[in-house]
């Protein structure tokens, strides 16, 4: 046992040494090899590779996956028209320089966070304190956006950085003024429901007007086509009795008189005061009438 002693040692050794020479680089994982304090090489594809042992050479790894930054409060941005905003984003970035990233934050990924962070807050300043609330809200949020984008994106590149994508989560208005702007949006949208209320009112009015005079039309059509039509009855009448007195006026002439007995007659408890000799009472007497 003592004579294999030092040979299991020497193996272990050896094997020491060779895992303190050999490194994996993963496949979410940059890796900087480095000689004596200094980057000798950048290593971006996974793998097995070969080193000396430290502190010869060692190797630093950097995360090469896709990042979110996330803002844990809300920045309060002001607008064109001195309104609070208070803005809640987030931010997609990668490291695609790793040698550069090191050099500016070393293996510290928090104060690379912290940087981005900066640089967010003042492109979210750049690009709203010179539109409206009304352009940040809605018409501009997209260009708003690319813009800030563009801007982080710049500021990031010389650090090695790669900024993917920047969103604006909510917007939403501050807790002294979101009293004054419901209040106005009250007052507008009744000032809109008075509008609308005038506008049925103008045309219920309109309408009815309308309606009316069609009628007042309609009912003077009628009576003038009735009064024709009363009309041309009465002159057939009146030419029927012309035409009936032309064949026989003494039947005429009674018919007439029982017209005029049937008229004076009519109601009950009539009383009439006339001589017996008045021609009401002519065809009554029938000596006379015979006589005649």
């Amino acid at each position: 046992m003592q004579r294999f002693f030092p040979a299991l040692v020497g193996l272990v050794l050896l094997v020491a040494a060779l895992s303190s020479c050999l490194y994996i680089v993963p496949m979410r994982d940059y890796a900087l090899l480095f000689a004596l304090g200094e980057v000798r090489e950048t290593i971006t594809q996974p793998g097995l590779y070969f080193k000396y042992p430290p502190p010869f050479e060692n190797v630093v790894y950097l995360d090469k996956r896709l990042q979110t930054i996330e803002s844990r409060d809300p920045e309060r941005i002001q607008t064109a028209e001195k309104k609070n905003l208070l803005i809640d984003s987030y931010v997609k970035w990668r490291i695609t320089d790793p040698r550069l990233y090191y050099v500016t934050f070393g293996a510290n990924s928090g104060a690379a966070v912290e940087r981005l962070q900066a640089q967010i807050r003042d492109a979210l300043n750049a690009a709203i304190n010179v539109r409206t609330v009304k352009q940040v809200v809605s018409s501009d949020r997209d260009a708003i956006t690319r813009e800030i984008q563009a801007a982080v994106a710049k500021r990031a590149a010389p650090l090695g950085v790669d900024v993917v994508d920047v969103r604006l989560r909510r917007i939403d208005f501050t807790p002294e003024i979101s009293e004054s702007v419901f209040r106005r949006m009250e007052a507008e949208r009744k000032q809109e429901a008075n509008r609308l209320r005038a506008s049925g009112a103008a045309d219920s009015e309109r309408i009815r007007a309308e309606a009316d005079r069609k009628r007042q039309e309609i009912l003077a059509k009628a009576y003038a086509e009735s009064q024709a039509k009363r009309g041309n009855g009465d002159a057939a009448a009146a030419a029927i009795y012309a035409e009936s007195y032309g064949k026989d006026p003494e039947f005429y002439s009674f018919y007439k008189s029982l017209d005029a007995y049937r008229a004076a007659f009519s109601g009950s408890g009539s009383t009439l005061v006339l001589s017996p000799d008045s021609d009401f009472f002519h065809y009554w007497d029938r000596t006379q009438g015979k006589q005649d």
